[in-house]
């Protein structure tokens, strides 16, 4: 079971900001298949639990795992850039990304084309 509270159940970091609902980043476990759902923002404020989260997913990974960003408003290059690594750590497999907002695959493209390891699923 996993047990990781950034993970586990929706979880906001972001200090003060993020109570007033401007810097927040949610991230729990998908229902039914491997991987992880995020909402808010990843940012330099929140990028401490997106790196979390992305470490646990890499340590549970099992040749496909998702990562479904519908409820992200942005995602900076740091944490496209932590995307990229995770895929690229995993021995074998791919991460699918679904619905990201739309920097994320430019930044991908621009500083990781061709990276194979990650799929982006609109």
């Amino acid at each position: 079971m996993w047990r990781n509270p950034s993970v586990d159940g929706p979880h906001a970091v972001g200090g003060p900001r993020a109570a007033l609902g401007r810097t927040r980043l949610e991230v729990s476990p998908l229902p039914g298949r491997s991987g992880i759902r995020a909402c808010g923002e990843i940012s330099v404020l929140t990028r401490p639990s997106w790196e979390q989260a992305l470490s646990e997913l890499a340590r549970r990974h099992a040749d496909v795992s998702y990562v479904e960003l519908s409820d992200v408003a942005f995602v900076d290059v740091a944490g496209v850039t932590a995307l990229a690594v995770t895929a690229t750590s995993l021995p074998e497999g791919r991460i699918v990304v679904e619905n990201p907002p739309p920097q994320l695959p430019r930044v991908l493209e621009m500083f990781w084309p061709g990276l194979d390891r990650i799929e982006v699923a609109a």
